[in-house]
């Protein structure tokens, strides 16, 4: 298969050309209206990607899967056996819309007739690629996090700048946001109900070390085993911290109606030691501090036979609020409980996409992208801090850090893993 690259210069070059993008009258967004067909195009087809299609075809009989763009062939097939099951009236995928390689999202990005892109590579990836669709004005869902780096958020920024000038909508995969028991028990602590945010809590402790793992093959290069084996790998994933607990430091933003402005880490490597485990830590503890001077403290973990606790508790004067994916109630200041949410209870990853074709379909736009960037940046300062040993805050990381992960250049050949970071020796950039 021939494989296309760029390089660093490629990538910087992109989000100048974005830059000066906005100088420009916008192009008008691909539309759809009333029972108009949305055609939807993967840019990254692997096990959580077509999971999300699944969840886009569900949400609207009107949706229709056109085009896929990846790096290898054998995902493509499997992707599109699992979207054939159920959905195979409506998976119009061809040899003629797959592309492989790279630059396999800039084919998509060039379909006239392409109303979604959904944005499902590594992270990693997804500064570039959310520019490129919002420059196609492409109607966009991603999944999170939207960036690995600091450099990354601020092209998300102005990413999301340029979407709002284009009224273009950008849905992300914080999921809970659209669950109706963090819903009411937001409103719950928005309306004062609770009284003043004082401190909280947020964990993903999974219980497990083994995350979408894959043996390396003979004949994988280092790149595409990185690729393949993307979660272990800091300049893909963010580390757990980022790819995973994000959702739960999302819903303390959520309640706390802004991102922290400093924190404090700490983190290692403890139990996954091994190479194939890439470079990533297993176990990070951060306390964040926020404007009003709450603290909450943030701890997450992927460490096998370890106590798994995944949810978040929002502290205030007159209670406190509890919540994970499947249930959400209310404690006095004695921790007895108050209320227990009782309706109807939904995962949010379906209304994901109701929402985002609702907003297509009435001209109305959302646009989550500069939420997303604040979330993603709340954990990547947690991993800065632990990998440092360094306390940290937000202004200067978000104005000043020049940490970039992006690679030297794109191609299935030789990449060295970077090493672990250790505390007090790892360079805060």
């Amino acid at each position: 298969m021939k494989t296309n690259y760029f390089s660093r210069r490629d990538f910087l070059r992109a989000g100048a050309a974005a830059s000066a993008g906005t100088l420009l009258l916008p192009r008008r967004a691909a539309a759809a209206t009333g029972s108009e067909r949305i055609r939807v195009a993967m840019i990254g087809a692997g096990s959580r990607g077509t999971s999300d299609a699944i969840d886009c075809l569900k949400a609207d009989p009107a949706v229709e899967i056109v085009a896929i763009a990846e790096m290898f062939q054998d995902r493509v097939d499997s992707s599109l056996a699992k979207l054939r099951k159920d959905f195979a009236p409506r998976v119009k995928v061809t040899p003629d819309t797959t592309f492989l390689g790279f630059d396999a999202y800039k084919k998509v990005m060039a379909m006239a007739d392409v109303n979604i892109v959904m944005l499902l590579t590594p992270p990693g990836f997804r500064p570039l690629h959310v520019r490129a669709a919002v420059e196609a004005g492409k109607h966009i869902f991603m999944e999170k996090p939207g960036a690995v780096d600091p450099v990354g958020i601020r092209s998300l920024l102005e990413s999301a700048a340029l979407a709002d000038q284009k009224r273009l909508s950008i849905v992300v995969g914080t999921q809970q946001r659209w669950q109706p028991h963090y819903q009411e028990l937001m409103r719950r602590v928005h309306a004062g109900e609770l009284g003043e945010i004082v401190g909280g809590q947020a964990y993903w402790n999974w219980g497990s070390s083994k995350w979408h793992w894959e043996v390396r093959q003979p004949g994988w290069s280092d790149m595409e085993w990185q690729i393949r084996c993307w979660p272990y790998f800091t300049w893909l994933s963010g580390d757990h911290i980022v790819e995973q607990h994000l959702h739960n430091m999302d819903v303390i933003n959520w309640a706390m109606g802004s991102p922290p402005v400093s924190c404090l880490g700490m983190g290692g490597r403890q139990a996954r030691t091994t190479p194939d485990f890439g470079n990533i830590y297993d176990h990070f503890t951060v306390e964040y501090e926020y404007a009003n001077g709450a603290r909450v403290m943030s701890m997450c973990s992927q460490i096998e036979k370890s106590t798994p606790r995944v949810g978040e508790r929002v502290l205030c004067t007159k209670g406190a609020t509890v919540t994970d994916r499947a249930q959400g109630f209310i404690t006095d200041t004695r921790g007895r409980k108050t209320y227990t949410f009782d309706g109807d209870m939904h995962s949010g990853e379906v209304a994901q996409y109701t929402n985002l074709i609702r907003s297509i379909r009435e001209g109305k736009p959302i646009n989550e992208c500069r939420r997303l960037a604040e979330s993603t940046m709340t954990v990547i300062l947690g991993r800065m801090s632990a990998y440092t040993g360094r306390a940290l805050k937000w202004d200067w990381a978000m104005t000043a850090s020049k940490l970039d992960l992006t690679r030297p250049k794109y191609e299935l050949g030789a990449l060295p893993v970077d090493p672990v970071a250790i505390p007090g020796i790892e360079p805060l950039l």
